[in-house]
């Protein structure tokens, strides 16, 4: 009795990595039709510091706190000359404060010594500021100034590399690979939604793959819990 040969599994080209790749991105625009920016903002440099106070901490932690720190220091200047003891009181419930505190007096300085106290639209400029990466300066772009900007965090690396856009670790090789498979115009709200997708679906732990609305379109589908029922009840919401 003779067997078979595996058929060998074709390499996806190219080309077919970005129509999945495209694919998955409509796909996840009719899912989070809502998909924004969660950080509550209304100016260019409050998008700026909360992002920065974002590091280690969660949205809605930040949110908490930056009513009264929006109402306290309401421009660039503000931070500059900021009391020390005064701002690290505020930011304390965002942890890692000491540093936080550091390098919103350094922002604050740094825009009124050397951009009018206004936010620059460069990312070259963007990330010469204290505390700034790619990661802050496309949130910033993307969501306070229009420019298209892929925002690398811990759930969009995570779900580019279960999707198998990438098998790339360091944020700016993951930038560069996915801004190839994707119009550069969808960047902004394709951030959103993996991340939209990542906090509520594609955990870094037993994802809800049974749940999940791309799964046809993603090689590491199973990996998680598949039963609908069972993942449907791991899903979070809001």
């Amino acid at each position: 009795m003779s067997h078979a040969e595996p058929r060998a599994v074709e390499p996806e080209s190219h080309l077919a990595l970005v129509r999945r790749a495209r694919r998955t991105d409509r796909a996840l625009a009719q899912t989070y039709p809502d998909a924004h920016c969660e950080l509550d903002f209304t100016t260019p440099l409050e998008l700026l510091i909360a992002t920065v106070l974002s590091a280690q901490t969660t949205d809605k932690r930040v949110n908490l706190t930056t009513p009264e720190l929006f109402a306290s220091y309401p421009d660039a200047a503000a931070y500059a000359g900021a009391e020390r003891a005064e701002l690290e009181d505020i930011l304390r419930p965002t942890g890692f404060f000491r540093a936080k505190t550091q390098s919103v007096i350094g922002i604050g300085q740094a825009l009124v010594d050397r951009f009018g106290g206004e936010v620059p639209a460069r990312l070259e400029d963007l990330v010469t500021l204290p505390g700034v990466g790619r990661k802050t300066a496309n949130v910033v772009l993307g969501n306070a100034f229009g420019i298209p900007g892929l925002t690398v965090d811990t759930h969009f690396g995570r779900l580019v590399r279960r999707l198998g856009w990438t098998d790339e670790e360091d944020p700016v090789k993951v930038e560069q690979a996915v801004g190839e498979l994707v119009e550069k115009k969808e960047w902004t709200m394709l951030s959103h939604r993996l991340i939209f997708h990542g906090r509520r679906v594609c955990f870094s732990r037993r994802p809800a793959c049974g749940a999940c609305s791309i799964a046809r379109w993603c090689p590491s589908a199973g990996i998680g819990e598949t039963d609908p029922i069972k993942a449907e009840k791991l899903v979070k919401t809001g």
